[in-house]
């Protein structure tokens, strides 16, 4: 039941990004272009999103349980710091250069396009390299923790 929730999940969810227009990179470009031709139609697009979202967090605020009973498990960090922010503006900068996010990128796939799969394949190595950096900061600060009770 949960994989098929999650399916109809991701069919409704992609289907909103294309509708929304948020698979077309030059629309979001428009959208984030200030300066020049501002389209501002996607602001409906984040209202709704902001809109879900309130009623998503006022749900978890008061259960423990997703409505098909997995564990509902939310960050609990309030710790802004160097990780975050620049994570923050890796994303904002590659969203407003290549005009694609993970979702959108992931649902364009299905277009003759080869732009969503750079796009898709440059995210992938860059959360690779991410992965490879952390569990080697990971393995060398365990490594230091072991050698000092010696």
């Amino acid at each position: 039941m949960q994989l098929l929730a999650a399916l109809f999940s991701g069919l409704i969810f992609g289907i909103g990004l294309i509708i929304s227009g948020m698979t077309d990179p030059s629309k979001v470009i428009g959208f984030l272009d200030f300066t020049g031709k501002w389209d501002p139609s996607l602001v409906f697009v984040m209202g709704g999103a902001i809109l879900v979202g309130i009623f998503a967090f006022r749900f978890t605020a008061t259960h423990t349980r997703t409505i098909l009973g997995e564990p509902i498990k939310l960050s609990t960090s309030q710790h802004i710091d160097r990780r975050l922010v620049f994570g923050g503006l890796t994303f904002g900068v590659g969203w407003g250069l290549a005009g694609y996010c993970p979702g959108p990128a992931l649902v364009s796939l299905l277009t003759d396009s080869s732009k969503p799969l750079i796009f898709t394949i440059a995210m992938l190595v860059g959360m690779a390299i991410f992965e490879i950096q952390i569990r080697s900061s990971q393995s060398k600060k365990s490594k230091f923790h072991n050698e000092s009770y010696l």
